[in-house]
């Protein structure tokens, strides 16, 4: 279960600029982030933990150029399904949270009911994982989308610059 983020934390423009930096380097140091957003280190130091404390920032991670790792393919595969219980949807999101080529799920409106965003290895990987999905669920439609090309992947949401 994920930590619950407080929805009246205050957040100014130097916090928006903290958390703009941090989605473009989130290696900077302490130093290095205080002298981008020009504070003291200490002063930002404590609107960095307030920032965590707040789950505002839930973290950190390295971005991976996966098809160097050999996973050329990416798929956005569209789901519909005719069952709309708060059981068969928790049933069928821990199911897709076990499937490891799944790296973003949104359950949306409209004419579709789940989004699914996969990386695997050619369309062999596409397959597996396709019969590993609908294993045990009824379905009503599956629809993959094959990227071509990655125009824009994994980019920094610019809070500085949106209000």
């Amino acid at each position: 279960m994920g930590r619950m983020i407080d929805k009246n934390v205050k957040i100014d423009d130097i916090d928006l600029r903290i958390l703009t930096c941090l989605q473009r380097d989130s290696t900077l140091s302490q130093r290095e982030l205080a002298e981008q957003v020009g504070l003291s280190q200490n002063a930002c130091w404590r609107r960095l933990q307030r920032l965590h404390a707040s789950g505002v920032v839930k973290g950190s991670c390295a971005l991976i150029d996966f098809e160097l790792l050999g996973f050329d393919l990416t798929v956005i595969v569209m789901i519909r399904t005719r069952h709309h219980s708060k059981e068969w949807s928790e049933d069928f999101r821990r199911h897709v949270e076990r499937l490891p080529e799944v790296i973003d799920f949104y359950r949306i409106g409209g004419d579709w009911d789940y989004l699914v965003k996969v990386m695997t290895r050619g369309m062999a990987g596409y397959d597996a994982f396709y019969q590993k999905l609908i294993t045990n669920f009824d379905l009503a439609t599956v629809t993959g989308y094959f990227s071509m090309e990655a125009i824009i992947s994994n980019r920094s949401l610019e809070v500085s610059r949106i209000r």
